[in-house]
């Protein structure tokens, strides 16, 4: 990638907003990929129970944090 604001980070950050952590698996960063993927996954589906539904909350930050994580990647040139 060619750094913050490149196209390649553009489409990465557009790829995370539809599913958290492909941004992250387009950039070739596989750990931060599942982390961000997991997370968030697992807040959301805690939240579609009656008991849990405060998880929507963190599901939302870290969904976004992947988002804005895939936007702003430097790469390691």
């Amino acid at each position: 990638m060619a750094g913050q604001g490149s196209g390649g980070n553009v489409i990465a950050a557009i790829c995370s907003f539809f599913i958290p952590g492909l941004g992250q698996l387009v950039q070739g960063r596989i750990f931060p990929a599942l982390l961000f993927f997991v997370i968030t996954a697992v807040s959301y589906a805690l939240a579609a129970t009656v008991i849990f539904f405060f998880m929507w909350f963190v599901g939302a930050i870290v969904h976004l944090w992947a988002i804005i994580d895939a936007a702003k990647y430097k790469g390691s040139d």
